[in-house]
């Protein structure tokens, strides 16, 4: 399964994006993919790390790039999460970063929120959300797929 986050709004305190599933079509009057968007995301500040913007610690959102996706035990959250797993460089500069609930830009510490962007800076519904990705991503993980997650 392929996650994909198109970030459309960068502003200076928070980031929006949109999450899309990219389907797998396997029909042979239609076969290929599609992507079918999700829900919204909310991240701290983007960062253009590209030319040579740094991070700050809980207030920078990830780099783009392609992560593969596995849920573990959350200590701090108390439950099990989706987390971002990166090459060594990524897993010692953004060690930890997490798919979760949340509703403002107070509330990612680095880490990307989901939920329906309904006010301006902010996702609302963020548990229900969060509840259907990890539902999305268990069944894919039962099916014997990887989960990806690709930021734009």
């Amino acid at each position: 399964m392929e996650l994909i986050l198109k970030r459309i709004a960068k502003r200076k305190t928070y980031t929006i994006g949109r999450l899309c599933i990219r389907e797998t079509i396997d029909d042979e009057y239609a076969a290929g993919s599609q992507d079918c968007y999700f829900c919204d995301t909310l991240e701290p500040t983007w960062r253009d790390y590209a030319n040579g913007a740094y991070k700050i610690k809980g207030k920078s959102a990830i780099p783009e790039g392609r992560y593969a996706v596995a849920i573990s035990w959350s200590p701090k959250f108390r439950q099990w999460l989706p987390i971002l797993l990166g090459g060594p460089d990524f897993n010692h500069k953004w060690q930890g970063i997490r798919i979760h609930a949340g509703n403002t830009p107070r509330d990612t510490q680095g880490c990307i929120l989901v939920g329906a962007n309904k006010r301006i800076g902010e996702v609302v519904d963020s548990r229900l959300w969060l509840n259907r990705l990890k539902q999305r991503i268990v069944e894919a993980k039962e099916q014997g797929e990887p989960v990806w997650l690709t930021v734009e």
